[in-house]
């Protein structure tokens, strides 16, 4: 493992998850406009930007695409936990959010882990199909 992490591109990971901060970035931009989009945004932008994850990761070389993305989704919750840490009093005048809440951290950073780990598991799939090689067993992420 530590040798996977010094394998790492650490800025297209950050780059990534702060690609991801569209989603709360449209949340509040619409909050603070009054409009209502419904449910099907966030849908629609998290369908969007694991679409961008597993694009930008199976379309290219990037070793270990399953611990790159997984650390994509823990820098994305890292980042919006910061987000709303640093809008909140801005916006509403307190704090909210995670760390408002310190119990809610642990899930935002599950929830950005098991995001990262399905567009792994997509790119790392797109670079195998890619490739047209297979594995060796054992060898689940390169």
């Amino acid at each position: 493992m530590k040798h996977s992490l010094r394998a790492i591109s650490w800025p297209l990971v950050v780059a990534l998850g702060a690609f991801a901060l569209i989603r709360p970035v449209t949340r509040i931009v619409t909050d603070q406009l009054g409009l209502s989009p419904g449910p099907a945004l966030p849908v629609v932008l998290t369908v969007v930007v694991t679409a961008v994850w597993v694009a930008v990761v199976g379309l290219s070389r990037v070793p270990h695409p399953l611990l790159t993305l997984v650390l994509a989704g823990v820098a994305y919750a890292v980042l919006s936990i910061l987000l709303s840490a640093v809008l909140s009093p801005l916006l509403t005048g307190e704090l909210q959010g995670p760390l408002a809440m310190p119990l809610a951290i642990i899930p935002v950073l599950l929830v950005g882990a098991g995001w990262g780990l399905v567009g792994g598991a997509l790119a790392l799939l797109l670079q195998r199909v890619r490739t047209g090689r297979r594995e060796p067993a054992g060898r689940a992420d390169r």
